[in-house]
């Protein structure tokens, strides 16, 4: 079967590649679950991999097949997989799988402390392929009205879990109503947060760098949030005209901007901090003040990544809810398709790409018919 594939560490060695096609079998105990690729979902880790930056092979290999956003078809089950996930389900695949942290065993990889074992990025082949084999228990089956924007099941759950985390931590004070949130960020996660904080009621104020009227701020507001660009106003300002905030989610990936978040939250108020960066940036800070305001404030700042299974699951609710809710929108976050598994310059283009929301592969189905389960 086809493949996109790198040579991790080996910048512009994205290629399509032809690997031999997985079998049920492969998964022991009788629990595999064989799936055909609909569509595989691009994204900032996926661009780092491309550019030899990140990305480890599965040992004995080489090379390493890329993608982590998954939305698959079954086509055949081994025999203790039960009937949600028999032939023709609608599937997406979770990425990281457990190691041998107590984390873990419990089923929190999420949480490991060894060296994450990540489908498509760390260690584990991913999923930009016509068909890859997995055990049922790492498989999330969608309803079949969510086939068109399945594939945004993945970053939705990181956005579910980081909001799930805030909702957790602030267990701590027996009652919290948070009434008012910002997201720092307009990408992908920033907007499914603010979908997800947007479904619970929240007041929701979105900052990010660009000016609107653009796409990505036009969506913010068809959900009802306000977004303001970091380019007129500053997030001290923005506090004051839209806050206190109660939580604050940051997904820009914008380092400076998160001690700004922890400069303006608000009295018990949580900062989830979900952007990856890279790099060296130097700021100063007042950190009296920050600290101050942390230790008198009763506030959380968090770091959240990757995502359990129950994120997804949460995560699929969520989509209902949004396609009953805002129908449509969730389709308009997929801005740019590239189809098939052989153009590989398109791939690299739509990673460049600074207008797209989510650029996606679209394999679709394969000829022939649904195999018997065995």
């Amino acid at each position: 079967m086809r493949a996109i594939a790198v040579r991790p560490g080996v910048a512009g060695s994205i290629h399509t590649r032809h690997v031999p096609r997985p079998s049920v079998g492969d998964v022991p105990g009788g629990h595999g679950v064989l799936v055909q690729l609909l569509r595989v979902g691009l994204d900032g880790t996926d661009k780092e991999i491309s550019q030899g930056l990140f990305g480890t092979a599965p040992e004995g290999d080489d090379y390493l097949i890329v993608g982590h956003e998954s939305l698959g078809r079954v086509i055949a089950t081994g025999p203790q997989v039960s009937s949600e996930l028999g032939p023709g389900a609608l599937v997406v695949a979770t990425v990281r799988r457990p190691g041998d942290s107590v984390y873990d065993q419990l089923g929190m990889q999420d949480f490991t402390t060894e060296a994450a074992r990540e489908r498509g990025i760390n260690l584990l082949h991913g999923y930009l392929s016509e068909y890859y084999v997995d055990d049922a228990r790492f498989l999330v089956p969608l309803p079949q009205s969510l086939s068109t924007v399945g594939v945004l099941l993945e970053p939705m759950s990181i956005a579910q879990k980081g909001v799930q985390q805030a909702i957790e931590i602030q267990r701590r004070l027996r009652v919290w109503r948070p009434a008012r949130a910002a997201v720092t960020g307009a990408g992908t996660i920033g907007l499914l947060a603010t979908l997800i904080l947007r479904l619970r009621g929240i007041d929701v104020t979105v900052l990010s760098r660009r000016p609107r009227p653009y796409h990505n701020s036009d969506l913010a507001e068809a959900i009802g949030a306000t977004y303001l660009s970091t380019s007129d106003t500053t997030f001290a300002a923005a506090a004051s005209a839209r806050g206190p905030f109660d939580l604050i989610f940051e997904a820009s990936g914008y380092s400076p901007l998160a001690f700004e978040a922890a400069g303006v939250l608000g009295t018990n108020g949580v900062l989830v901090l979900s952007g990856v960066t890279g790099g060296e940036r130097m700021i100063e800070v007042d950190a009296n003040a920050i600290n101050q305001g942390f230790v008198l404030g009763n506030k959380v700042m968090v770091g959240t990544v990757n995502a359990s299974r129950d994120d997804f699951v949460r995560g699929v609710t969520d989509m209902l809810r949004a396609e009953a809710f805002h129908p449509g929108w969730l389709g308009r976050l997929l801005t740019t398709p590239i189809h098939g598994l052989d153009d590989c310059a398109a791939v690299v283009a739509a990673l460049e790409d600074k207008g797209a929301i989510k650029a996606y592969v679209e394999i679709g189905a394969m000829p022939g018919a649904v195999e018997d389960r065995r």
